[in-house]
């Protein structure tokens, strides 16, 4: 077996984990056709009942948002929302390769982007709350195309070279070198569950977090929140790892209890866009002041989409002491990057991240401190000396990082 077919292997046992009987839709770029089929082929060998492939291209959606009238981008097909409700009120699963250039959407006007992303996140709304709550089973995973190789290998000297560097870095983060990665991954997953009970088990009141680059941000957790990562388990109980390579635990913090200063400590790529050294302070859980050396107005312009944008809904823990991070590689994706780093996500948080979080209306989720948002943007900021240190309720305090890793 190669390490393409163990790779997607990977993808169909460990990730979505692929019932029988079960439905799948694969969103894919274009260019990654020939892996995408793979995918379906693999599906179905594991006893899949229907593939769909919803294939996307880039520069497609790069003429449209330059050439479109606001009344096109302000208005969803009625097709595809229909195709996303009625597959996810069946026992579908749903797997996303991200392949994108990470400047595919350079030049377009950011306004028109997170106005197109607004919409969107309405219109399907019903199928992004099942994603978030877990109810599905989910997966994203890259593989590489020539645009993102060249930008993660500028000194390649052809095409065909840098392809193979990001393949084989890949290759690397997700274990398909091991000689059984399935296996790999279980004992990967199993460490992670230690790390996950631990803090669950200390239902820590808060956060801090502290480097060289300044950072100073002290991150209030909600009440009953769970910490979640590695592997999750949908409505029906069924195992599946949303994101390959994952390296993350992560949590849910109170809306309005993030306050301090944090520096980004790798550059952000949004819809196309690159994001560089940014700094952000937070008071009473909002963005108060941003600065950017590089992509501030996009950076705003993200932070302005709507009531929640400014907030955070997710806090994620990622060892220093990690394959991608030790890799040294940037990736310019947020599916690798954050995985060599801890990381804060602008905008909606995970109920998954919340006990029983289904009983609650909309409304007592936000009284709870859950953040709710048209975006979910990870962005990084985790450093080799970071320190963590988690205060309990009687006030306590308990060293969870240390130089970049966990201590506990």
């Amino acid at each position: 077996m190669n390490n393409l077919q163990k790779y997607a292997k990977l993808i169909i046992n460990v990730g979505i984990n692929i019932q029988t009987g079960q439905n799948l839709v694969i969103n894919s770029p274009i260019e990654t056709a020939n892996f995408a089929r793979a995918l379906m082929e693999e599906a179905y060998s594991a006893g899949a009942r229907e593939v769909f492939i919803r294939w996307n291209d880039d520069l497609t959606s790069k003429i449209k948002l330059l050439n479109d009238p606001d009344e096109v981008i302000d208005n969803f097909p009625n097709w595809l929302k229909e195709f996303y409700t009625a597959y996810s009120e069946t026992d579908t699963a749903f797997l996303s390769i991200s392949a994108a250039d990470p400047e595919a959407l350079k030049g377009v006007n950011p306004e028109r982007i997170v106005r197109q992303q607004k919409v969107t996140s309405k219109a399907i709304e019903g199928y992004i709350s099942k994603i978030m709550a877990h109810d599905l089973s989910w997966c994203v995973v890259s593989i590489p195309t020539v645009n993102w190789a060249k930008k993660v290998f500028p000194e390649s000297k052809s095409d065909s070279e840098a392809v193979d560097l990001l393949w084989d870095a890949i290759f690397k983060a997700t274990r398909v070198y091991e000689e059984n990665p399935v296996e790999a991954w279980k004992i990967h997953l199993e460490n992670l569950k230690k790390y996950r009970e631990f803090m669950n088990d200390k239902q820590f009141k808060s956060l801090h977090f502290s480097n060289s680059l300044g950072t100073d941000l002290t991150v209030n957790l909600v009440n009953n929140h769970i910490w979640g990562g590695g592997s999750d388990a949908n409505k029906k109980g069924v195992e599946f790892v949303a994101n390959i390579p994952t390296e993350e635990i992560f949590t849910m913090p109170h809306k309005t209890g993030v306050n301090g200063v944090v520096y980004s400590s790798k550059p952000l790529v949004y819809n196309g866009n690159l994001i560089e050294n940014f700094r952000l302070k937070f008071e009473n859980g909002s963005v108060v002041e941003v600065s950017a050396e590089t992509g501030e107005e996009i950076l705003k312009e993200m932070l302005n989409a709507d009531e929640g944008s400014r907030r955070l809904g997710e806090v994620a823990l990622v060892q220093f002491d990690s394959p991608i991070s030790n890799a040294n590689t940037l990736y310019y994706k947020t599916l690798f990057d954050e995985n060599a780093s801890c990381h804060l996500a602008f905008g909606r948080a995970y109920p998954s991240n919340l006990k029983e979080a289904a009983k609650y209306s909309k409304d007592e989720l936000s009284e709870i401190g859950v953040n709710d948002s048209a975006i979910h943007v990870d962005f990084m900021i985790g450093t080799k000396d970071m320190n963590i240190v988690g205060v309990q309720k009687d006030g306590s305090k308990v060293q969870i990082f240390e130089n970049g890793n966990f201590v506990i």
